[in-house]
């Protein structure tokens, strides 16, 4: 089998020639011919101005189709991949370019505006990912190439550019793809470096267990920086010969569903707070009312109910996807329930960048509730338990979706990676007679009891995100004591009119009520509120060690 990853790249330009490949929603629409003109141009500079195969290339921007282009540029090129988050602060976004040893950065308007050039000595020259103009040049080469990109290309292609004519690096499994910074909860980002095979494996894997067809359109939310949003709403589709539209700006509720209605996507990649925004404001509501409840114990009137409520969801988003597919983060047990109750078809998959990303996935048809799937193909999971049924241990993984190591941190990788090849997630859990794996937390979160008890405290917060008026929480630990700090849901409480006065007081009774449902060494003995949302990542995880 041929395992090549820009294989996958240049058999899709080839095969969609004239088919419709990244739009920017509301905006422009490139075919695949035209991404395959851009990524040729983009050739032509990085020759004329000196860039040689392995160097590093970093890109820094919101999703968009000129974003895409230039990733997939670097890759077919031979130069190595280094996507930074937008979200990032600039000082951060300085450090990954300094770090990563990069040549160039692409870079979108919106992060120019706060980046510093004097900060990025090292870089030869920084392009403007919205029109590939230079913003900086400090090579010679790279200004003349630049300058005379449009002459250059018509030279070498003086009748017309055709599919023929395309030639793309030959990679091999263990070289260099790229390197994508973690968007760590618990401290600074490292570089984890995605080789060849990763890229190749992860897409064979979306080839297996997704079917989607040239023509097919998805909707793009999720970070294309990030590995996630990467391989399943850019790579796969594109290879595929999909045609993918991106938001291009702040993916709210109600953008999305706008975007859902107009594009009716064939597949939906989510992050849990997606999901579970769209069920608790739109959804459950309306199914709390008493005559709601009576209904809904009448057998054959609760089929019917569950039949309405079921494509009242999926007509709110788009109405025409196979299956929507959760990631990044845990998924609030009461929302996944309810979910499962109506037969929507969702699945939960598990994974991490050091993956690139996939670990675990269960097709929607065969998922177990409340897990995160199966080992994915070429990929061996295992909890590292005495009993990893009913004790729960680390999560470790070994397969061909495995990272090389982290960028210039020995000392990382061999904490990650042991001798025999298993990385060590970090990530706790117990693994069903099936092989589905049920994650408990992270093994950095885990806190412990008077007399040494496990705490996970993802548990407790799952169960006090569902109480009133609760939009989300952290549990710490301070002096031996559980805290349960909590966001509430202000908009709610001043829609049923509850002055702020009394929130203090409510949170007080979701505190009892909450430590009703838990045993005594994990009680919750106050809680502290917070008048503004935690501070997340682009997977929108909480950044936990900012609180602790």
């Amino acid at each position: 089998m041929d395992t090549s990853f820009n294989r996958f790249i240049y058999d899709s330009i080839q095969q969609h020639w004239e088919l419709d490949a990244l739009t920017d929603y509301k905006g422009a629409t490139l075919q695949y011919n035209d991404v395959a003109r851009k990524i040729e141009k983009l050739h032509i500079m990085f020759e004329a101005s000196g860039v040689a195969k392995g160097d590093k290339i970093a890109l820094c921007g919101r999703n968009s189709a000129h974003w895409g282009v230039a990733f997939l540029a670097v890759l077919t090129y031979g130069a190595v991949a280094v996507p930074i988050l937008h979200e990032f602060k600039a000082d951060n976004v300085h450090n990954i370019v300094n770090h990563s040893d990069a040549k160039l950065l692409f870079v979108g308007d919106m992060v120019w505006e706060n980046l510093n050039e004097a900060e990025m000595p090292n870089l030869e020259g920084i392009i403007l990912i919205n029109d590939y103009s230079l913003l900086v040049s400090r090579s010679e080469r790279l200004t003349y190439a630049r300058e005379h990109l449009n002459e250059m290309f018509g030279r070498r292609y003086p009748r017309q550019f055709r599919r023929e004519m395309i030639s793309y690096h030959e990679d091999s499994p263990e070289e260099l793809a790229m390197i994508n910074y973690t968007s760590g909860t618990t401290s600074y980002s490292k570089g984890v470096m995605v080789p060849y095979r990763a890229l190749w494996s992860n897409t064979r894997f979306a080839y297996e267990v997704l079917s989607l067809e040239p023509g097919d359109k998805i909707v793009s939310m999720l970070p294309m920086a990030h590995m996630y949003g990467m391989a399943f709403e850019f790579i796969y589709e594109f290879c595929c010969g999909c045609h993918i539209y991106y938001l291009t700006r702040v993916p709210s509720p109600k953008i999305i569903f706008q975007a859902f209605n107009e594009v009716k996507p064939r597949i939906i990649i989510a992050v849990p707070l997606i999901i579970e925004k769209i069920i608790k404001k739109s959804v459950m509501p309306r199914l709390q009312t008493t005559t709601m409840k009576f209904l809904m114990k009448l057998p054959l009137i609760n089929d019917k109910i569950k039949a309405t409520v079921r494509q009242q969801v999926i007509d709110a988003l788009g109405g025409n996807f196979k299956e929507v597919i959760i990631g990044g983060a845990a998924f609030n047990q009461e929302v996944e329930a309810f979910l499962h109750s109506i037969h929507f078809p969702y699945t939960v998959g598990y994974g991490m960048t050091e993956c690139a990303p996939i670990i675990t996935y269960e097709d929607w048809t065969r998922f177990a509730q409340g897990s995160c799937g199966k080992a994915a193909p070429r990929m061996e999971v295992r909890i590292d338990s005495p009993d990893p049924q009913h004790t729960v241990g680390e999560i470790v993984c070994r397969g061909m979706n495995v990272m090389l190591g982290y960028y210039k941190n020995e000392e990382a990788t061999r904490q990650a990676i042991d001798p025999d090849g298993w990385l060590h997630t970090g990530d706790l859990g117990v693994m069903d007679g099936e092989g589905n794996v049920f994650i408990k937390g992270r093994s950095k979160n885990m806190l412990l009891g008077p007399s040494g008890q496990n705490i996970y405290p993802e548990e407790i917060e799952d169960k006090l995100n569902n109480l009133p008026y609760v939009t989300e929480s952290i549990i710490v630990q301070k002096d031996d004591k559980l805290v349960a700090l909590i966001y509430p849901d202000f908009d709610q409480a001043f829609k049923d009119g509850v002055p702020d006065s009394q929130i203090p007081a409510l949170m007080e009774q979701n505190r009892v009520q909450l430590n009703a449902l838990l045993p005594a060494y994990s009680q919750v003995a106050s809680v502290k509120i917070y008048n503004e949302e935690f501070e997340k990542t682009p997977k929108k995880s909480i950044k936990r060690f900012l609180y602790q």
